[in-house]
């Protein structure tokens, strides 16, 4: 009867730990990108999901997807923290594109290709999402875009 018991705590236990998303006890850069993302743009009437992460040395970039829309995010580490830079689309999966937002023509390549290999493992449905984002926006120092003024992108609130 005590062994019983025991096995079924430690169930019980290994039950609830998978039950807790990976997210809320990861301490790597993508978790950090997923917080930061989830703090400025969450909403509960309108959840905000934030995947793929693609970090390579101090940038970052998180496709990420909010009812209808979805998009790209570039991120930069600076210090220990990391930064909402801009939002786009496209523009931000094209190793062109991203060396125009600072990248080295090398680090653009790598990171365009790292972007390709993790977007292949989604749902594509997910993946379109990310190109619904029209333009670029930048953000300001805290993160966060300014007011959007007639067509392209609707903010995330």
């Amino acid at each position: 009867m005590r062994r019983s018991t025991l096995s079924l705590a430690i169930t019980l236990a290994l039950g609830l730990t998978l039950a807790v998303p990976a997210s809320a006890h990861d301490t790597s850069d993508g978790g950090a990108i997923r917080h930061l993302m989830m703090a400025t743009f969450d909403k509960p009437e309108s959840p905000l999901t934030v995947e793929p992460v693609v970090v390579q040395g101090d940038i970052a970039v998180a496709g990420w997807s909010q009812g209808e829309m979805g998009g790209r995010a570039l991120l930069r580490r600076k210090g220990d923290a990391w930064t909402l830079t801009l939002c786009s689309g496209d523009a931000l999966k094209e190793a062109a594109s991203l060396t125009h937002f600072g990248l080295s023509q090398t680090e653009a390549s790598a990171m365009a290709a790292a972007i390709a290999e993790a977007e292949a493992k989604l749902d594509p449905a997910l993946v379109a999402k990310f190109s619904t984002f029209d333009g670029v926006v930048m953000m300001d120092e805290e993160g966060h875009h300014p007011p959007v003024h007639g067509g392209g992108h609707k903010p995330h609130s």
